[in-house]
């Protein structure tokens, strides 16, 4: 059985006078250590359905399992990285980091030194004490990842994490990540609106069309890509190749609106 099912999933937004079909039919499925990119034109519902996927938003229709559970009976299985850091500027970059494990009653003297030889793994070395305003953007992304991988989730959400970023702290990042991620063995999903960012992350590509949210097509990174880091992918001809299928593909789906 696949770590993440996702069956017929659909998702309907109400106001006084309308009703918007934000998904429609959605299914697809993940396997454990996956790493998958969800893309589409805007309003195709990436974001909802991470919501969905996250527990946080109950579909109106489908159902989805992690690890044969619903995501809303999961216990520190998921973990959430959202293109906003959201560090707490009064609280010292320790304190943001163990903060999951404290409210899970997970902190302990094992699960803090964990969470800080992490935070050193990541290049946070001597921060511990500094508040967020005294890094930078790409450092507080950083914290914000340590704070994520604390409680040892089983899988990640990534809301355009890099977004925010200059464009070369933006592929370092990218690196570290693909590289904790493959290190830890982590099952991750993506929303990101860069194309180049997708494929130089993911095993596998999602591409939703919109009006309704719905999935058009699926593309499989081929292995010698998925070898290579981020920042090596980007200088391949296989990586040229299926930029220009995908992008294609996009161009289709905004032709045909």
């Amino acid at each position: 059985m696949s770590f993440l099912t996702a069956e017929n999933i659909g998702h309907h937004y109400f106001s006084l006078s309308s009703v918007t079909t934000a998904l429609k039919d959605v299914s697809f499925s993940i396997e454990e250590g996956e790493f998958i990119s969800l893309i589409g034109p805007s309003g195709c519902g990436k974001t909802t359905l991470l919501s969905i996927l996250s527990g946080l938003l109950a579909p109106s229709d489908g159902t989805v399992k992690i690890d044969g559970q619903p995501p809303d009976l999961q216990n520190n299985v998921i973990g959430y990285m959202l293109q906003q850091d959201y560090l707490f500027p009064w609280k010292t970059i320790e304190e943001n980091v163990l903060i999951g494990l404290k409210l899970n009653r997970q902190l302990n003297d094992d699960t803090k030194e964990s969470a800080l030889q992490f935070l050193q793994k990541i290049g946070l070395k001597g921060v511990e004490k500094q508040f967020p305003r005294q890094l930078s953007g790409g450092m507080r992304q950083r914290a914000a990842l340590a704070r994520t991988m604390a409680v040892n989730p089983k899988l990640l959400l990534l809301d355009e994490p890099f977004s925010a970023l200059d464009y070369q702290t933006k592929l370092n990042l990218e690196d570290l990540v693909f590289e904790i991620l493959k290190a830890y063995k982590k099952t991750a999903v993506l929303v990101t609106h860069d194309l180049g960012e997708a494929i130089s992350m993911s095993d596998r590509i999602l591409l939703f069309a919109a009006n309704p949210g719905r999935l058009h097509k699926v593309f499989t990174v081929p292995d010698e890509l998925r070898r290579q880091t981020p920042f090596e992918v980007r200088s391949k001809d296989a990586y040229s190749e299926l930029f220009s299928i995908i992008w294609r593909e996009l161009e289709t789906l905004e032709e045909s609106k």
